[in-house]
C-alpha cells in the first residue's frame, strides 16, 4: 500500500530552494560540458591543425602540448558557469573554487610534463642528443620531480594547508634520507659530471689502472666497460671519476719511438746512410709523419738509432701495420748494404805467457799457461 506521508516528506524535501537550486547547477553544469567539449574538440583540432602545417617544429610542439587538454578542466568550467547562473550560497562557491584550482594547476602540470617529455625526445633523436643520452634523462627528471613538487605545494596551500611547516619538515627529511644514501647520490651527481663533461662516451676505449676496455653502458650509478680480455667491467661513476683515465678514442695521432741497433763493425760510410734511408721508408707509407731519426748513443755493444714519426690515426691495428712495414723495409735495406744488427757479444783473449815478479838475481822467470785466459 502506498505510504502518502513518506511522498510527501520527499516531495517537501525536493521543493527546498536549494535542492532545486543544486539539480539545475548539475543540469546546466551538464549542458555545459557538453557544448565546451564540442566547442573545445573543434577549436584544437583546427589550432592544432593550423599549427602543424605553418610553424614546423615549435608548431608541432604546441599541437602535441594542446592535445593533452584535460577533460577535467572543461568540467571544471561547465560547473563554473552552472555557479554563475545558480547561487547556491558561499560555502558551495568555496569548494568549487578549490576544486577550480586543483583542475587548472593539473593541467598546467600535463602541459608542462608533455613539453619536457617532447623535448627529450627531440634531443635523443639527434645525434648530439645519442651522446647525451645520460644528461638528457637526468635534467628531465629533475625538472619533473620539481614541476609536480611545486604544484603539489601550490595545492595544498590552496587547500589550506600550512605548508611552510611542510617544507621544513621535508628539509630535514631530506638531509636524513641524503646522509642515509649518500653514496647512491654521489654517483648519481658523478654520473651528471660525465653526460656534462663527456671525458668519455659509449664506444670509447679507455685505458685505466690495470683495465682497459670499450665502453658499453654509462648508467645512473655505475658504467660498464667490456675488457679486452672478454669479461664485462662494472665500476662505480664516482670510484671511475678518481681515476686517471686515458680515453683513446680522443687520440687524433699516435707518436710513435722505436730503437734498433747495429753492429760496431759497420763501416762508418754507410753508417752515414742509415738516417735518410730510414727517412725514405717511412715517409713512402700511407698515413705517416716523419719527425727524426738520430744515432741516438754508442752502446756497450752497438750503434743505437732512435726513430720518431707520427700515425695520422688512431687505430691501433693500422699503427700496428705500419710499424710492421717498416721493420721489413729496415730487413731488406739492411740485407742490400750487408749491414748487420747488433747483437750482445763478449770477446775472449788469450795469452800464452804471464810474466813473473823478478827473482833475487835479478832475473824473470816466465812459464807457459796455455789454459790461462783473460775475458774482456
Amino acid at each position: 500500500m502506498f505510504d502518502w506521508g513518506s511522498w510527501q516528506s520527499w516531495e517537501a524535501w525536493i521543493s527546498q530552494p536549494i535542492v532545486v537550486n543544486f539539480f539545475l547547477v548539475l543540469g546546466i553544469a551538464i549542458a555545459s560540458y557538453l557544448v565546451l567539449r564540442l566547442l573545445m574538440s573543434s577549436v584544437i583540432a583546427r589550432l592544432v591543425g593550423w599549427l602543424s602545417r605553418s610553424r614546423g617544429r615549435w608548431g608541432n610542439y604546441s599541437a602535441e602540448i594542446f592535445k593533452h587538454t584535460s577533460r577535467l578542466l572543461i568540467a571544471a568550467m561547465a560547473l563554473q558557469i552552472g555557479l554563475a547562473v545558480v547561487d547556491l550560497g558561499s560555502a558551495w562557491e568555496a569548494r568549487v573554487s578549490h576544486i577550480w584550482f586543483l583542475v587548472l594547476a593539473m593541467q598546467f602540470g600535463l602541459w608542462a610534463d608533455t613539453a619536457i617529455a617532447l623535448w627529450k625526445e627531440e634531443t635523443i633523436r639527434d645525434k648530439a642528443g645519442q651522446d647525451n643520452q645520460l644528461t638528457v634523462t637526468m635534467v628531465t627528471l629533475i625538472f619533473r620531480i620539481a614541476l609536480w613538487a611545486v604544484i603539489l605545494l601550490s595545492v595544498l596551500a590552496n587547500l589550506g594547508v600550512n605548508i611552510t611547516a611542510f617544507v621544513a619538515s621535508l628539509g630535514i627529511g631530506g638531509i636524513a634520507i641524503a646522509l642515509a644514501v649518500q653514496t647512491l647520490l654521489g654517483d648519481l651527481f658523478a654520473s651528471a659530471s660525465i653526460g656534462i663533461d663527456k671525458p668519455f662516451k659509449t664506444g670509447h676505449f679507455i685505458v685505466f689502472n690495470d683495465i682497459a676496455g670499450t665502453i658499453e653502458y654509462i648508467g645512473l650509478k655505475t658504467t660498464r666497460i667490456r675488457s679486452l680480455s672478454g669479461e664485462q667491467v662494472i665500476c662505480s661513476n664516482t670510484k671511475l671519476l678518481e681515476q686517471t683515465i686515458h680515453n683513446y678514442n680522443r687520440m687524433t695521432t699516435r707518436r710513435v719511438v722505436f730503437s734498433f741497433a747495429l753492429s760496431y763493425r759497420t763501416p762508418v760510410s754507410k753508417i752515414h746512410e742509415v738516417p735518410p734511408l730510414v727517412e725514405r721508408i717511412i715517409k713512402a707509407i700511407d698515413n705517416t709523419r716523419f719527425d727524426r731519426a738520430h744515432l741516438q748513443s754508442l752502446a756497450d755493444y752497438a750503434l743505437r738509432f732512435e726513430v720518431v714519426y707520427y700515425v695520422l690515426s688512431s687505430d691501433y691495428n693500422l699503427y700496428m701495420d705500419i710499424q710492421q712495414a717498416i721493420n721489413l723495409a729496415l730487413l731488406d735495406e739492411m740485407d742490400k748494404r750487408d749491414i748487420k744488427f747488433a747483437m750482445p757479444v763478449r770477446s775472449l783473449e788469450f795469452l800464452d805467457e804471464i810474466p813473473l815478479p823478478a827473482t833475487g838475481d835479478g832475473t824473470q822467470e816466465a812459464h807457459s799457461y796455455p789454459d790461462q785466459r783473460k775475458a774482456t
